[in-house]
């Protein structure tokens, strides 16, 4: 990196003094050197910095993408979003707010550890404090710590569990292979009435 620095140092420092010294150097075209150098600062790639990990991943793009749909809902429609994580994942509804506005979660990582705890045999508390240990980890290291990695059969039932709350939440939801084989009449309306045929 000082090699480039210098370089372009350099380069400045001849174009400073050739436009300094007399109408000659101020028309003369950069010499072959010049050009040498130029390529050579331009040639230097700077150190690859490495790619960020995105926390919220899962392992999983499906979920990852209902996951990110989650943030919009539980920000937008708070209450029937905490309500389904106390109801139907037996979380305290304390928990779920503080997790939500003490510690700034966003709403899907908290239905993710609610969730995960749920699949998993655990408290949320002990999932979202196990999340605090580790913060710069993505979700699948933990979910896979925890015995329910993306494929395994508790991370199905997660996914399964997804499919509910959306259909409580009567919020559109478009499913992928492995929920499309599980949940073969989801989006389809319901049949009509015995009564109501013609």
């Amino acid at each position: 990196m000082r090699n480039v620095y210098a370089a372009i140092q350099a380069l400045l420092l001849g174009a400073a003094l050739g436009f300094s010294g007399g109408t000659a150097a101020q028309t003369a075209e950069p010499g072959p050197e010049a050009e040498e150098q130029a390529e050579a600062v331009q040639g230097e790639a700077e150190p690859e910095e490495a790619e960020p990990v995105d926390l919220s991943a899962t392992g999983d793009p499906w979920v990852d993408a209902q996951l990110a749909d989650i943030n919009r809902y539980g920000r937008r429609y708070r209450d029937p979003f905490i309500d389904e994580l106390v109801r139907y994942r037996e979380v305290p509804r304390a928990l779920v707010v503080a997790l939500l506005d003490e510690r700034g979660w966003e709403p899907g990582d908290v239905y993710f550890a609610c969730s995960l705890a749920a699949v998993t045999g655990r408290s949320c508390r002990l999932v979202a404090d196990r999340r605090g240990q580790t913060p710069s980890e993505p979700w699948s290291a933990l979910a896979a710590e925890l015995g329910a990695g993306a494929g395994s059969d508790a991370f199905s039932r997660l996914k399964r569990g997804m499919v509910h709350s959306y259909q409580r939440w009567a919020r559109p939801l478009e499913l992928d292979a492995e929920l499309a084989a599980a949940f073969p009449d989801h989006g389809k309306p319901p049949a009509a009435a015995a009564g109501d045929r013609d």
